[in-house]
């Protein structure tokens, strides 16, 4: 089963977003869950479990869930409120606009409640997209475009990757037993360009975004 990165996924009653992450376990090379990005204001991110994607079809992923339930899912991204203190300045510290002032008997600062963004990836996780690099054992050599999955397991088969200096002609298909260690925004191979350069390839259908 192929779990293609910007592709469009479909609910049971319509196109309900895009694959905008997948999340894999790098320690079992699993995926355990897809983003998926709604295609409407505010376009939320919901953390989809791999197991329900009933199929792959061309550039779509198709969930076996609707719409309704897809927004009962846990986001993807949550906001949460981290206090912060922030000093209150007196005339002698300049003044201007947008200073505060403080009496000799306030206090020299306040503290506020300041909206922070978190990402909720499970511990141990990573999360990959298409801006992913991929490096061989002698320098970059392209981005992630898709995995391959065994669809009993969700355990990684194949990575299938966009070439840099082949940009928009060919995909290269590379088998997991090549795939080394899954970095921040870098996937390492076991082989050189050289090696690469071997492996089977498929043509490009869709444009890069």
């Amino acid at each position: 089963m192929e779990i293609p990165l910007q592709a469009q996924v479909e609910c049971t009653d319509g196109i309900c977003g895009r694959s905008e992450y997948v999340l894999i376990d790098p320690l079992i090379d699993q995926v355990t869950n897809l983003v998926v990005r709604e295609t409407v204001f505010p376009n939320t991110e919901y953390l989809v479990p791999v197991k329900m994607v009933s199929a792959t079809i061309a550039d779509t992923i198709r969930l076996g869930c609707s719409k309704a339930e897809l927004e009962k899912m846990s986001r993807f991204v949550e906001t949460i409120f981290v206090e912060e203190k922030i000093p209150l300045l007196s005339p002698a510290d300049g003044g201007g606009l947008g200073t505060y002032y403080y009496l000799p008997s306030a206090p020299a600062e306040m503290t506020v409640q300041v909206p922070e963004q978190q990402l909720q990836i499970p511990l141990g996780e990573m999360r990959v997209n298409r801006s992913t690099r991929v490096a061989a054992t002698d320098g970059y050599v392209g981005h992630v475009d898709k995995f391959m999955v065994n669809p009993k397991n969700n355990h990684i088969t194949h990575l299938v990757m966009r070439e840099g200096y082949l940009w928009g002609q060919k995909a290269v298909i590379i088998p997991h037993s090549a795939m080394g260690e899954t970095q921040a925004d870098t996937v390492f191979l076991k082989l050189d360009k050289h090696q690469i350069e071997s492996l089977p390839t498929i043509p490009v259908h869709r444009r890069w975004s």
